[in-house]
């Protein structure tokens, strides 16, 4: 009769593994040498492959594990040697998806680190290596590592190193599951690094005290909510868990409509988002550290948060400032003011959105004060394109990414003139902004000069816009709900993702389109016209790519001839040809 065996969600000590399944706790040392038999191979045994488990790959071993549950929980695990972190804070690289996995790679890692080992065979795996089985083990979602862990010695410490060499993990905790699932996961990983939680039920204060008792080094922690659930944690206890937790790095939650108030105080602290915040009585940021800060406002008009006191502190108590993201109804030229007198000197983005009290003038202030932005964000606002020019006049040299997005007062001339003036443009976001309410809105002195070219026959037709841009580093325009846009003429040979959802009055005729490198248009609520007009337009650019060969002249130079494909010596010109023949561009008509 087999011993008692571990409920698969109780974590597992070292010294569960070294008691022999019929005999009694207490014994720990060998009955033949007399050494401990921890980490003990007895030389006076026969056969030391057939007694003891197969040595696994150590913890250090450089793969990446991810795992789906069956109760619809993810987990993605990334072991310590696959990513090299410099001194805090650290960066951890991106956690895979299980479709994004390359096994050939995987399996080339575990080789590198297993190598000795690979004619030893754990118990119970049927003669199969331990590398095989450690690329099986590590694909099962946590429901089948339990199980896996269950089936012998040799698989449940297999198991039990696959856990322990876990640094990131993305798990889905669903509204049936309690709060010891979370616990029991969490435990299994001692060595955990990164968190993330997309919590579908409420979320409280006991999510925060499980993590702070089972993840002593945890450096980003980021905590998602769905549409069912809500988050019901409060400033001082957010606070009291910053403050504990000293080797937090990186902060992001949903859903803190709850707090009321906090006071951070943290000197690890560098990077912290915080959504859907309502009437915040008091904002205190005592992190010296901090780099990166991104607040959203719940977008509801008694939202009492003031804004001014807020940004006017965060000079003196956050001087590192780097990227700024406010999101608030209730911005306003004054705390751009409050912003610019901070005197953050290493502020290189800065992104204001809603803030229709934003104007030109809130422009001028910002184009004073930090001359060196490489993102500017202003989506919501009321600038116009007198604002764009001081933002071309500013910002030439450095900025690369410019959102309007949502600003009625911006017309096609603007958006031409800041792709002409910032050459160093990577990203434009236009987004509603040429809209057909835009044209009907008219001064007192231009309605009368309308009235008086109009005939008695005469029918008023809106007032459509053309759009021009040419420009050598654009690689992302998104022009979205632009329904007052008829002419589009686009020559951005880097071009690869352009949205133009929403142009319903965008004529067929006047689209032209030269981007070579087009990889997907997005056309959603398009016309069927329009529709097939970029796929046209598509494709021959792809066919004009695909014939286009270099050519030379004759020896008596009469004619140009064209250098065959296959020859012994391509040119840059072909290798350019045979890279821009992979790509192919796809219109997205659906969501």
């Amino acid at each position: 009769m087999h011993g008692h065996q571990p409920h698969p969600a109780t974590p597992i000590t070292d010294a569960a593994f070294l008691i022999k399944r019929g005999k009694k706790r207490g014994n720990y040392s060998c009955g033949k040498c007399g050494l401990p038999k921890k980490g003990h191979t007895c030389p006076f045994t026969e056969n030391d492959t057939n007694s003891s488990p197969a040595s696994t790959p150590a913890a250090a071993s450089s793969t990446t594990v991810t795992c789906s549950a069956s109760m619809e929980e993810s987990v993605a695990l990334v072991s310590p040697q696959s990513v090299v972190r410099p001194p805090p804070p650290t960066r951890l690289r991106r956690a895979l998806s299980f479709e994004d996995i390359s096994v050939t790679d995987s399996v080339v890692d575990v080789k590198d680190e297993i190598e000795p080992q690979m004619d030893v065979c754990p118990d119970g795996s049927g003669k199969l290596p331990a590398s095989c089985l450690w690329e099986v083990l590590r694909r099962l979602p946590p429901a089948g590592l339990l199980s896996a862990a269950r089936v012998c010695k040799g698989w449940n410490d297999l198991t039990r190193r696959l856990w322990r060499a876990s640094e990131e993990i993305r798990l889905r905790v669903p509204s049936s599951a309690q709060i010891g699932f979370v616990g029991s996961m969490l435990q299994k990983c001692s060595g955990l690094v990164k968190l993330s939680l997309r919590m579908e039920s409420d979320v409280d204060a006991t999510i925060l005290a499980c993590v702070a008792f089972s993840c002593s080094n945890l450096q980003s922690l980021e905590i998602f909510t769905s549409g069912t659930s809500a988050n019901r944690i409060t400033g001082d206890e957010l606070s009291r868990f910053i403050a504990e937790k000293r080797c937090l790095t990186s902060l992001k939650m949903e859903g803190c409509c709850n707090l009321g108030g906090f006071n951070f105080s943290s000197t690890s602290l560098s990077t912290i988002w915080l959504s859907d915040l309502h009437s915040l009585c008091k904002m205190v940021f005592n992190c010296p550290n901090l780099k990166e800060i991104s607040l959203g406002f719940s977008q509801q008009e008694n939202d009492r948060t003031d804004l001014t006191t807020f940004v006017d502190g965060l000079g003196r108590s956050c001087p590192k400032l780097q990227n700024i993201h406010i999101a608030s109804v209730r911005l306003s030229h004054s705390v751009v003011l409050a912003l610019t007198a901070a005197n953050l000197r290493g502020l290189r983005m800065l992104s204001l959105v809603l803030g229709s009290e934003i104007s030109d003038a809130s422009v001028a202030a910002i184009a004073s004060s930090y001359s060196n932005l490489e993102l500017l964000d202003l989506s919501g606002s009321s600038i116009s394109d007198n604002g764009i020019g001081m933002i071309c006049n500013v910002f030439a040299e450095t900025l690369s990414k410019l959102l309007l997005a949502l600003c009625p007062n911006i017309t096609s001339s603007g958006i031409q003139f800041a792709a002409a003036q910032l050459p160093h443009l990577e990203l434009m976001d236009c987004g509603m902004t040429i809209c057909e309410n835009n044209s009907e809105i008219l001064t007192n002195e231009e309605e009368n000069d309308r009235e008086l070219h109009k005939t008695p026959n005469s029918k008023l037709y809106p007032v459509y816009q053309k759009l021009i841009i040419k420009h050598s580093r654009l690689k992302k325009l998104s022009l979205w709900g632009c329904s007052g846009l008829d002419a589009l003429y686009l020559n951005c040979p880097e071009l690869n993702d352009l949205n133009l959802n929403s142009c319903r009055n965008l004529h067929p005729e006047r689209l032209l389109l030269e981007c070579s490198n087009l990889e997907s248009v997005h056309a959603l609520s398009c016309q069927d016209k329009l529709v097939k007009t970029l796929q046209n337009q598509v494709s021959n650019n792809f066919l004009a790519l695909e014939n286009h060969f270099p050519s030379k002249r004759l020896p008596d130079g009469s004619k140009r001839v064209r250098i065959p494909l296959f020859s012994p010596q391509p040119c840059d010109d072909e290798k350019k040809w045979r890279r821009a023949r992979k790509r192919h561009c796809a219109v997205i008509v659906a969501s």
